[in-house]
């Protein structure tokens, strides 16, 4: 083992001795009691916790937890959005010795039962009476499941074993009044090796998946996220995205309890931009679409300066400052006159109207993750002054393994070997990794774990990956998605979808052609981006079925998969291509909900089309 991941490890190791998320909770309640820890709106008003606040709340619905013969042990599962109930559950559930397993929301009640049934929950702790009306379906099928709390219940519930939020904090209260004593045993006796969470995975290729995370892996995660970026304490952070994904559960929640930091909940996306404009936050994770988003946002506002010089400047200042980006990547410099213009085109432009207009003129981390970035978008958020840098893990690996950091940050990979973490390429190009991020297993599935996690602590990732000279890692695909064609030839499919998915009105991209004789390709369209694009364009918007049909759309997502074809070589080029007319999500299944594609599901739907694709 290289002696200096080695005492990274060590180092690590001792700095988070014997913690727990328990322990983080009572240290920030005791040291910074007064500090905000929560923030949310209730209608117009905007409402406030602080740590002493917060924990009080979670020893309440651990006490209350108690009370409804929750042990050590127990499943207990949460169904809500991004609200304070949703984390003063989690770590309720903690407290009385229980591990929470965050659903999405998204789930419809046949992947509720089997989430539900595999982890035996005991109680479920679902937001309102849409989300009961799922569960009420399956309750007859889950015999583990005694009681359900519901955060806003209806109105005309009288089943017992339905209670509301607040009940379940009363009868917590009036626990701890009888004995004060009650939640300390059960929280005291939690430590490192137990579970924090069960994170259920997305399920791409078959059944969800329990991903097992002690507390140390936590814990161990956050202190070297903490030796891999410089931040300050008491950082402001929006949480948005969906807290079952292991990124926005690390990003938010757990970062939040090391940081002492103040989250702003955000429930709708819809609310996202704005409540980043009043947040204004120190750190902020999304997944590539979300930065799509913004960028569309930012160059609709540009494209839409009424006065023709100030928008060709604008749009001059962009084109040079992505030229700057570009020219850092390949060891060149622009001239002192380019950069003396990029210095004034910050002062006048991205800086007062770019960064501060999004909310991000006091970001000081900003993170993609979950799926492929266009290095276009990264080459444009740095060219403003927003560096993000992406990012590459999985829920098997506590979120994070490798990211590009500043000062070292190569665009189209996704960086190096965080501190303590190894990394390793496999003869067939498999990623793996060790450190102790690395998970407990899968839960009640030792021949999976035994597949995946080796007894030497290499976790098998199941992407292929390449490793340059400088240790970047480049990600060239899945391993259960390579294509074998009639030919014989091997081929990741990811190659040629991820290029055709950096274009803002692609939602999703999937190579077909696993023992045919050339590729094909089906394309989805994103139907929030495209009304806005046929604005642009000058095109009339009717409805998304129409405009996936348009002869300006088709003409456009040619010459997108002519030029993607162009940049990969002539096996993995698509000789013929169509769009569908569906809109793809994780309700209508070709989707899982953290929005990977399930290439089954999409080759099973379509199978006519793909058919009429090969006719020749």
């Amino acid at each position: 083992m290289n002696t200096g991941v080695e005492h990274e490890r060590q180092a690590i190791g001792a700095a988070i001795g014997d913690m727990t998320l328990v322990g983080l909770l009572g240290r920030n309640a005791e040291r910074f009691g007064d500090h905000p820890a929560i923030r949310w709106n209730a209608g117009e008003e905007t409402r406030t916790l602080t740590w002493s606040e917060y924990r009080g709340q979670v020893v309440e619905v651990a006490a209350g937890l108690r009370t409804l013969g929750v042990e050590a042990g127990n499943f207990v599962a949460i169904m809500a959005g991004n609200r304070p109930e949703h984390v003063i559950a989690d770590l309720g559930i903690v407290h009385a010795g229980a591990v929470p397993v965050s659903l999405y929301n998204t789930l419809a009640s046949e992947q509720i039962q089997y989430i539900a049934g595999h982890c035996s929950a005991r109680v479920a702790v679902l937001e309102n009476a849409d989300y009961l009306e799922r569960w009420q379906g399956i309750r007859g099928d889950l015999p583990n499941l005694t009681h359900i709390v519901v955060m806003e219940p209806p109105e005309d519930g009288d089943d017992e074993r339905i209670m509301s939020w607040e009940d379940l904090r009363s009868a917590g209260r009036e626990a701890l009044a009888g004995d004060p004593e009650l939640v300390d045993r059960s929280s005291v006796a939690v430590a490192q090796d137990d579970l924090a969470t069960l994170i259920y995975t997305s399920g791409t290729t078959g059944v969800p998946k329990g991903v097992m995370i002690s507390h140390r892996n936590v814990l161990w995660t956050l202190e070297c996220v903490a030796r891999t970026y410089p931040l300050p304490d008491h950082l402001r952070l929006v949480s948005y995205l969906p807290l079952a994904h292991i990124g926005e559960r690390m990003a938010s929640h757990y970062v939040s309890l090391y940081w002492v930091g103040t989250v702003r909940y955000i429930p709708d996306l819809t609310e996202v931009a704005a409540a980043v404009q009043e947040t204004r936050p120190h750190v902020f994770f999304a997944v590539p679409r979300v930065w799509e988003k913004f960028h569309a946002g930012l160059m609709a506002r540009v494209n839409a300066e009424p006065n023709a010089r100030r928008r060709a400047l604008a749009l001059g200042a962009i084109e040079l400052a992505i030229e700057g980006q570009r020219a850092e990547q390949e060891g060149r410099h622009l001239g002192l006159v380019d950069r003396l213009k990029l210095g004034l085109f910050d002062r006048i432009l991205f800086s007062k109207k770019f960064r501060t207009g999004l909310g991000m003129d006091e970001l000081k981390l900003a993170i993609s993750a979950a799926a492929p970035i266009s290095p276009d978008l990264l080459l444009f958020f740095r060219g403003i002054g927003l560096p993000v840098f992406e990012l590459y893990g999985m829920t098997e690996s506590s979120g994070p393994g490798t990211t590009n950091v500043p000062g070292a940050n190569r665009i189209g990979t996704v960086g190096r070997a965080m501190p303590g973490v190894e990394l390793s390429i496999a003869d067939d190009d498999e990623i793996m990794l060790r450190g102790g991020l690395i998970t407990e297993g899968y839960y009640r599935d030792p021949a999976t774990t035994a597949a995946t996690y080796g007894e030497d602590g290499w976790l098998r990732t199941g992407d292929l990956g390449r490793l340059d000279d400088h240790g970047y890692l480049t990600i060239i695909g899945r391993k259960k998605e390579i294509i074998i064609t009639a030919g014989g030839k091997n081929v990741a499919p990811a190659r040629l979808e991820n290029l055709i998915n950096e274009h803002a009105l692609i939602s999703q991209a999937c190579v077909v052609g696993d023992g045919r004789r050339y590729l094909t390709l089906l394309v989805a369209l994103d139907p929030d981006m495209a009304e806005g694009w046929a604005e642009s364009q000058g095109l009339e918007y009717g409805s998304f079925d129409e405009f996936t049909r348009h002869p300006g759309v088709l003409e456009e997502v040619d010459r997108l998969v002519e030029s993607a074809n162009t940049r990969v070589a002539r096996v993995e080029q698509a000789r013929k291509w169509t769009v569908v007319s569906e809109k793809w999500s994780a309700e209508t299944g070709e989707l899982t909900p953290s929005l990977k594609m399930k290439r089954r599901v999409v080759l099973e739907r379509y199978f006519r089309q793909i058919e009429e694709l090969y006719e020749d």
